[in-house]
């Protein structure tokens, strides 16, 4: 008698639910072919390990074949012997992108080398996530012609209706709303086995019907989704949050790390560009880049064995992604302004393209490169002009900063200091941020070694003071307030959209 979790399994490889996905055939001759080795790449959660497994099986070729994991500890020091253990029969190493640059390096001239010498005895097998294949062709170019590489894409809504009614059979049932599951599986099949065993769970089928007629499972998609939610929200909500919070919750900043699992939720497969995606959020693009370029993204994943074990980013690639198809669904369905606020975030709503920007005369560039560092380590945008020379070099200069002072930058803040007066650009800077005054936008920073009449027109509205011959601190001092600012604003923006 078929049990319930035995049929559709929430996890492991199907046993009376499993289809081949549409590259079957491919890995089948793959395998039988030899001296040739295979990287099997594609998204998670649509069956690139179960179709190994069967496929290794149906060739008779299981006697000889050895699998490992990248994710195992106790499996790597067997793959850094591998190259000097001799005829191996076939080796799967799962998880390929998980392995460090030694043992991938490594990998890549065992496989070059099997290629070269064309041995029959030994054939490898890597899986991994999109792109796996990549990582082999930085470090040996000419091994992608050597090699069979075979990508999996999410599968299409027949073979999962198939699944189904497989299911259907071993357990003499039939699901009223399968073909809705079909399509809000999303490709996945181990999302269709988990909403599969809801709706069977729920309907209190636990194991085969013995009956002459089928038992008819009549449960809603609404009912199911909200169970499998739920049951979803106790194991990944704290780590979402965690994720969105970044190391450290700053709720004047930008959410950066928010923003990029909200990216990830809107993609097809859980796979991010982040460079695509910088380019089509433009607001963001600051932000976020700083996190990626100053390896923090990568430090928050690595430091976290929850978040590291759910996500992965390839620093080469610029991909991030999502391991996981059930922590894909689970942030699919987040109400994201409402994930802000139990985050901690006041307002994500963005209409600007940077929070800051500094104007200052040359003579003050310490100073500037000081704010602007204590700033973005708070995950808010600055204009720094030093940061954006490779963006700033072959457009027209006064074109390209006129509209960051005019309108482009929430607040402008000028470090009126003896200098600032006397320089062309700092002049010319002024000028596109002059008429922000009344709308409490500037912020100026007046030198108190600057005589008193200086600046008049600035006098007449709020700013702040910085001696410069006074301690290091006041730096930190300055952006708490700045800081501070931007975070009122936010938590008033956010009152007045709750309100409406």
């Amino acid at each position: 008698m078929a049990t319930l979790e035995d049929v559709f399994k929430k996890s492991g490889v199907p046993t009376h639910t499993f289809v081949p996905p549409m590259e079957y055939d491919r890995v089948l001759v793959s395998l039988r072919t030899p001296g040739r080795c295979i990287v099997v790449e594609g998204p998670s959660g649509i069956g690139k390990t179960s179709c190994i497994k069967k496929a290794v099986e149906d060739a008779g070729l299981g006697d000889s074949c050895l699998f490992l994991s990248g994710r195992k500890s106790s499996d790597l020091s067997l793959i850094k012997e591998l190259p000097s253990l001799g005829s191996l029969g076939i080796v799967v190493v799962d998880d390929f992108h998980r392995l460090g640059d030694r043992e991938k390096h490594l990998l890549t001239d065992f496989v070059k080398t099997l290629a070269d010498e064309e041995t029959l005895g030994s054939k490898v097998v890597l899986i991994g996530i999109n792109r796996a294949g990549q990582a082999l062709v930085e470090y040996a170019p000419d091994v992608l012609h050597r090699i069979e590489t075979i990508r999996f894409g999410r599968t299409n809504v027949e073979r999962i209706l198939e699944l189904i009614r497989l299911g259907e059979r071993a357990l003499n049932c039939e699901i009223a709303i399968s073909e809705e599951i079909s399509t809000e599986a999303e490709g996945s099949f181990a999302m269709a086995q988990i909403l599969c065993h809801e709706a069977c769970l729920k309907a209190g089928l636990l194991e085969s019907n013995d009956g002459v007629k089928p038992v008819q499972i009549a449960t809603s998609l609404p009912a199911v989704r909200e169970s499998v939610i739920a049951d979803l929200s106790s194991r990944f909500f704290a780590i979402a949050r965690e994720f969105a919070t970044g190391r450290k919750l700053r709720r004047e900043g930008r959410a950066p790390y928010l923003h990029l699992l909200r990216w990830l939720s809107h993609t097809s497969e859980g796979v991010l560009d982040t460079r695509e995606a910088m380019a089509i959020n433009h607001e963001l693009k600051d932000s976020i880049g700083q996190v990626i370029s100053k390896g923090h993204l990568a430090t928050l994943i690595a430091e976290s064995d929850s978040i590291g074990q759910l996500v992965h980013f390839e620093q080469s690639t610029h991909l991030l992604t999502l391991e996981d198809p059930k922590f894909l669904y689970f942030i699919r369905h987040l109400i994201w302004s409402k994930f802000a606020r139990q985050v901690g975030y006041y307002n994500i709503s963005l209409d600007s393209r940077y929070d800051f920007a500094l104007s200052f005369a040359g003579e003050d560039r310490s100073l500037a490169e000081s704010i602007f560092n204590e700033l973005t380590s708070r995950e808010v945008a600055v204009f720094y002009d030093k940061n954006e020379q490779h963006r700033i070099l072959g457009n027209d200069v006064e074109e390209y900063l006129a509209p960051i002072y005019r309108s482009e930058s929430r607040y402008v803040i000028p470090l009126l200091s003896h200098s600032y007066p006397k320089k062309i650009w700092t002049k010319f800077e002024s000028e596109n941020f002059r008429q922000r005054f009344g709308d409490k936008s500037i912020i100026p920073i007046w030198f108190t070694d600057c005589p008193p009449g200086m600046f008049d027109e600035s006098r007449r509205y709020g700013g702040l003071s910085y001696d410069p011959n006074g301690s290091v601190d006041q730096v930190e001092i300055i952006c708490d307030l700045l800081c501070g600012k931007l975070a009122d604003e936010r938590r008033a923006e956010e009152s007045v959209s709750q309100e409406n």
